[in-house]
């Protein structure tokens, strides 16, 4: 009997990886014969640099960088061999590392993800994965382009300072100063969302509230970055605005994908081919995923509803075990889903969720599996 636990992280709790063993300690009390396969998962977001490296015996490395409010940090990424790199923006400018009323949403730069970038070009990198997701900027990534080298301009030919709201001084892009081995860089972003950059669905109106933004601000950096998008389009004769996930990270992928024609996926997808998903799956007879929430965004790309799909294709029922449930996560059993269930066995504390979750996990995925070999028997009666 072969089980697949594919999950991904519990946000502020559990790594997938912890995620994993946990449900995986569960189903041996039950099924201590069968063959478990952990495939720890992620979006492209935040716990997706632990789950790819878990996933392929990559070499994590640290570098000295700045956060998105520019002060001195260290952020992790991953060196895959044969020149792929993978690189989570949140590890350098994440929303995580920025308490509350800290945070700066008109100032707050991408500039440490350059920075990262640059690092995994001069180790030889020459395929890039940038995992989009959790991050504090919202600068449709200009301060990642400015660590590379590229030069924004105002109309008195004086570069801009860090951060989105600036560019509503921009009046031209300068890519001279760029580090020649960038051209040969194949980059692949991994998104989770599919908002454009700009509007009423963009990066600005959707996640700057949540990244300190009043109602002010929000309309300042969606202008900033409308601006910023004329001038691309008027000089490289290309508009990427509108494509899906551009909104991603503050519109992080937007730069990226002007300047160095990245190309775009949706990050379960990625982390799903570089950690072997389908392979895992492939004759399995049941499969667990799960996250810290489950609803109805969660068909937008987050990774149950990416596990479930390869899942279905080979007709292998799939239990989602999760922190908690919230409205429309019914739509999933649409999707693959078999069955979902929250975690608590009752009414808990937050703080008592969190300390509890591994135990949580071990036991709802106990009864599960006794409840699917159970309902497997009577089916073969």
């Amino acid at each position: 009997m072969r089980i697949v636990i594919a999950p991904d992280s519990f946000k502020e709790c559990l790594s997938a990886a912890e995620v994993a063993e946990a449900v995986a300690d569960g189903v041996r009390e039950v099924l201590p014969a069968a063959e478990i396969i952990c495939v720890p998962m992620a979006d492209g977001g935040e716990g997706s640099l632990d789950a790819v490296l878990a996933a392929t015996g990559g070499q994590e490395r640290w570098l000295d960088v700045v956060d998105a409010n520019g002060r001195a940090c260290q952020a992790n990424w991953g060196w895959l061999g044969d020149g792929k790199a993978f690189i989570e923006m949140a590890a350098a400018a994440g929303l995580e590392q920025i308490a509350p009323l800290e945070r700066q949403p008109l100032q707050a730069s991408s500039y440490g993800v350059g920075q990262l970038v640059q690092a995994a070009v001069q180790a030889g990198a020459r395929h890039i994965v940038l995992g989009l997701g959790g991050s504090a900027t919202n600068d449709a990534g200009a301060g990642l382009l400015q660590a590379l080298g590229v030069r924004l301009l105002d109309a008195q030919g004086h570069e801009l300072p860090r951060g989105g709201a600036a560019l509503r001084q921009l009046d031209r892009v300068v890519l001279d100063g760029v580090d020649a081995r960038l051209k040969d860089v194949q980059f692949e972003i991994a998104v989770d969302v599919d908002n454009p950059l700009c509007g009423l669905r963009g990066a600005s109106a959707i996640f700057g509230p949540q990244k300190g933004a009043s109602a002010e601000d929000v309309a300042v950096l969606d202008d900033a970055l409308s601006h910023f998008a004329d001038v691309c389009a008027r000089q490289f004769a290309v508009d990427h605005r509108n494509i899906p996930g551009m909104g991603a990270a503050g519109g992080l992928g937007f730069a990226v994908k002007t300047c160095f024609n990245a190309s775009f996926r949706p990050g379960v997808e990625l982390v799903a081919e570089l950690s072997g998903l389908a392979a895992a799956v492939e004759g399995a007879d049941l499969v667990f995923t799960g996250e810290g929430r489950m609803d109805a965004q969660t068909l937008l790309g987050k990774t149950p509803a990416g596990v479930a799909r390869y899942a279905s294709r080979n007709g292998i029922p799939v239990i989602a075990l999760v922190g908690s449930l919230g409205d429309g996560y019914e739509a999933l059993y649409q999707a693959g889903i078999t069955a979902a269930f929250s975690l608590a066995p009752g009414p808990v504390s937050l703080e008592q969720a969190y300390a509890h979750a591994a135990q949580y996990l071990r036991q709802r995925a106990g009864d599960c599996t006794r409840a699917w070999l159970a309902g497997s028997k009577a089916v073969l009666r």
